[in-house]
Parts: C-alpha cells; sequence; structure tokens
C-alpha cells in the first residue's frame, strides 16, 4: 500500500466512523478482523506464531479461535480508538476499569514521577485518555510514521487526549533530556515498551525464549528517582480493564546496566503473566522472539514490517 492509500485509509477512519452508529462501527470492525483472519496473511500468521508461545499446549483448532478472538481485539483497538474523539468524559469513565490506581497516585503525590510501561495490550490510546481525565497528563514517544502527515495526525489525535507527544526520532528536542525533565518535575511518563525497535535493547526472557525490550523505562527510573510502574491491560466485555501493578525496585546491587537489566526482566515478568491470563488481547503481530529474526539485520527487518503496516503505539526508547 502506498504512503498516500495509507494517509487516505486512515483519515477515513478517524473521519467517518466517529458519525457510524456504535453497533455498526463494531460489526463492521469485527467483519474486517474476521476477513484479515481467514486470508491468514503474514499479520496473522506471525500473531499465531507469537501466542504459540504464550499457550504452548493448544492443538491448532484452539490456536485458530485464539487468533481470530486476538485479531478481533486488534481491530477493537483501532474501531475505539477512531471515535476517542468524540467520547464523553462519562463514557470513558463507565467504559475504563482501573485496579492499583493508588500505585501511581503516592508516587506523584510525593514528588517523584513515574514511569508507566506497557506492552501493546487492550487500548493504551484509551488508557491514556482515561489516565488524563484524572488530572494527570503525560508526556509519551510515539514511532515516526510515513506518510509525515500520518504522524502528524496521530500527534494531534494523542494531544488531543491530554498527552505531550514527542517524536522518537527527527525531531528537534532530545528526547530522553526531556522525557527525564518532565520525571524531575515529578510528572508522568508512559511508554510502551514490550518491542524493541533498536540495538540498544535489553535481553530478557520471556514465556521461556530470549527476546529483547527497550531500556529506557529502567534507566529512567534509575537516572531521576521515578517509580516504574508496569502496567497490563485486556478487555472484559464493554469493558477495558487496567492493572497498575506494584512498583519495580532498583536494586542494590550491581552497576547501572546490571541493575537496568533486573528492573527490565522483572517488568517482563509481570507482563508475561498479564499476556497468559489474556493473550488474546495482546496486540503482538510482528516478529518478537529473538528465535524469529535473523542472526543479523535484525532492526532492518523490524523497519520494513512497521513500513509495511504502520503502528500507532508509543515505543519506549533506550539510554
Amino acid at each position: 500500500m502506498t504512503d498516500r492509500l495509507v494517509y487516505w485509509a486512515y483519515a477515513l477512519g478517524w473521519g467517518l466512523l466517529k458519525h457510524l452508529p456504535e453497533r455498526a462501527a463494531r460489526g463492521l470492525f469485527d467483519w474486517l478482523a474476521d476477513y484479515a483472519w481467514r486470508k491468514r496473511g503474514k499479520r496473522v500468521l506471525q500473531l499465531e506464531a507469537n501466542l504459540r508461545r504464550v499457550r504452548p499446549g493448544l492443538d491448532e483448532a484452539a490456536l485458530r479461535a485464539l487468533s481470530r478472538a486476538g485479531m478481533r481485539s486488534y481491530l477493537r483497538y483501532w474501531m475505539e480508538s477512531f471515535r476517542l474523539p468524540v467520547w464523553s468524559r462519562e463514557r470513558v469513565a463507565r467504559d475504563v476499569r482501573v485496579e492499583g490506581f493508588e500505585h501511581l497516585r503516592e508516587a506523584l503525590e510525593a514528588g517523584r514521577g513515574a514511569v508507566i510501561a506497557l506492552p501493546h495490550m487492550g487500548n493504551w490510546d484509551l488508557a491514556g485518555t482515561w489516565v488524563a481525565q484524572q488530572g494527570y497528563p503525560f508526556t509519551t514517544v510515539a514511532e515516526r510514521l510515513k506518510p509525515e502527515r500520518l504522524f502528524d495526525r496521530f500527534v494531534a489525535f494523542r494531544e488531543g487526549q491530554g498527552m505531550e507527544v514527542l517524536a522518537l526520532t527527527g525531531g528537534s528536542v532530545n528526547v530522553i533530556g526531556t522525557l527525564a525533565r518532565r520525571l524531575r518535575e515529578g510528572r508522568l511518563v508512559c511508554l510502551v515498551g514490550d518491542r524493541d525497535l533498536s540495538e540498544a535493547g535489553i535481553g530478557v526472557s520471556f514465556f521461556g525464549e530470549g527476546t529483547r525490550m527497550p531500556a529506557g523505562p529502567a534507566a529512567l527510573c534509575q537516572r531521576t528517582g521515578a517509580a516504574l510502574l508496569p502496567v497490563t491491560l485486556w478487555y472484559d466485555g464493554p469493558v477495558m480493564r487496567a492493572r497498575i501493578h506494584p512498583e519495580v525496585p532498583v536494586p542494590e546491587e550491581g552497576d547501572r546496566k546490571e541493575r537496568t537489566r533486573a528492573m527490565t526482566q522483572a517488568m517482563a515478568d509481570v507482563w508475561e503473566r498479564g499476556i497468559a491470563e489474556h493473550p488474546q488481547d495482546w496486540h503482538m503481530l510482528q516478529r518478537f522472539w529473538l528465535a524469529d529474526l535473523p542472526a543479523r539485520g535484525a532492526v532492518g527487518a523490524a523497519a520494513a514490517e512497521r513500513a509495511a503496516a504502520p503502528e500507532p503505539a508509543a515505543e519506549a526508547s533506550g539510554s
């Protein structure tokens, strides 16, 4: 798909979908999800390869049912995000349920700042809107998309929900420096951090296999004294639920790199448990484990995947 077609596909979603009746919008996106699932393109096949790691005991029929549910969850994310600009505060409050909010409130009220780190689960844009509506505006990082005007629309959409958005690359500001300043000011930073987009990621074990995750969340918390709070999201009927888990502490021993690795692994362990409970709501349609990546050129492969199907998620960058 050309950049122009990609842009107009997203523009059509933002421009028209919010005017459809709720039932019609949900029915349309369920149909789109099922259509993509039946075609068994590379994204669906990769989703199933990832889900095999999460649920290794499933037979083929059960795996296929899980991947269909996963595609419906993924398209639900898009449907909700396209419609989110016209959702009322009351609608957001009704459809989001959060456990463990006291962990975030305590860190911010103490003036420490906090990093909310979450995987590609549920609807992170909806969760961010909910947090901002509680009186906690935050800063996040967005992967730069092509065409440029598509990226600009994603930024405008998120800023309209109360987020400060920094471009991961190609911007005029120092991303890590800006995030660190926000945290030292006692503010909130939110990062989607389960997928590494660089060669600087931290090696972790995830469902018994090796992968890389960004060093940014753990490194920023060490640098600033902010609280690192892992979050998991999942759908429960019409409601999206979120769990803010207790703070991942900075280890007392080891050098900075060793502490960053230990904190990143601890964060990954929390996400692993959440994904195991709700695998259909983990929207990982890309190659994720090192075993699925070529020994060399892994970053290039990831970039090629992103170019083929742009993602809206803000990715945590390393430092």
